[in-house]
């Protein structure tokens, strides 16, 4: 039984449901670890070696969220700030919303991974989360997830219904495009450019107008490219320009490290940014600061200029 096959597509299902790529991580070697155990007890005859492997994924799971808070996105929990000059603390007590390393899973397994998609996802039961993944996700019958879940598939399709009502239009991609798509790209390097030049004029410039920005573990956020703007010279005139950047992609989507100068020293890494691309437009930026979110993406802590020309 060659467990390892469904490893990644169980990481990014196990990171739907808990919104933490290492939680996920963890959570996967408990189900390979279960299932070896059980090996001896499982029947061909009942259901495929991959539905098998998805109920022990999602009883993992249930179980690491109960009595759990969701994560969030600091847009998640209130009213956007007015004051691009507000403190920026942040608050550590809020279990937040991680981001997905692409580099992680084949191309396929990225589908439906948008930070969106998920943070939204996160507000569900976990229940109905388990159901709206397994059946629109995942594409298992009602019959196997009311059999994964230890339930009935009228059940499983009122789940269903509940959790797509209460998502409403967020799972709808609409414009969004890829970070392969040549439109995206281009946007991103501009975006890029526009970010190592310190050209705030630059960055509006590639902004709709109710663009937003968010800081995770810091929780306030803003929203429209003119508080974008101000609070990004903000973001240079007390960190300094000279920026370096380097490119690479998380839940499908294109994403940036942003290395800060150092005096007389190397770049130091200060956050991972996922970009949200819409119709020619940067949409949407969740600026991550963790230190293991930093850990995920393997990226260095610091970095020369001439690793970076070689990065790209």
């Amino acid at each position: 039984m060659d467990f390892e096959l469904h490893r990644g597509e169980l990481l990014a299902y196990c990171y739907r449901m808990l919104g933490s790529f290492h939680e996920a991580e963890d959570v996967v070697q408990e189900t390979m670890l279960r299932a070896w155990k059980a090996r001896d007890r499982y029947d061909p005859a009942r259901a495929s070696q991959r539905t098998w492997l998805y109920r022990i994924a999602t009883n993992a799971c249930l179980t690491a969220l109960e009595g759990r808070a969701r994560r969030p996105l600091p847009s998640g929990l209130g009213a956007p700030s007015a004051d691009p000059e507000a403190p920026l603390t942040p608050s550590s007590d809020v279990p937040w919303l991680q981001p997905f390393p692409d580099a992680r899973v084949e191309l396929e397994t990225r589908m439906d991974m948008r930070l969106a998609l998920v943070a939204a996802t996160q507000a569900l039961p976990a229940r109905q989360r388990a159901v709206l993944l397994l059946r629109e996700v995942l594409e298992f019958t009602a019959a196997e997830v009311a059999e994964q879940l230890g339930t009935t598939v009228a059940a499983v399709n009122s789940a269903l219904q509940r959790a797509r009502a209460a998502l409403g239009e967020v799972g709808d991609a609409g414009e969004v495009t890829e970070p392969d798509d040549p439109r995206v790209r281009a946007v991103v390097h501009q975006y890029v450019r526009a970010f190592e030049a310190a050209d705030v004029p630059g960055l509006v410039r590639l902004l709709t107008d109710q663009a937003i920005l968010e800081m995770p573990p810091v929780p306030l956020w803003y929203r429209g490219s003119r508080d974008y703007g101000l609070f990004m010279d903000r973001v240079f005139r007390t960190r300094g320009t000279g920026w370096r950047v380097r490119q690479l992609s998380a839940n499908g989507q294109p994403a940036l490290a942003a290395y800060a100068p150092q005096p007389g020293g190397p770049h130091r890494l200060h956050t991972l940014q996922v970009l949200t691309v819409a119709g020619g437009r940067v949409t949407h930026n969740v600026v991550f600061a963790d230190p293991r979110v930093f850990e995920a993406f393997d990226l260095p802590t610091r970095i020369s200029s001439e690793d970076l020309r070689q990065a790209r």
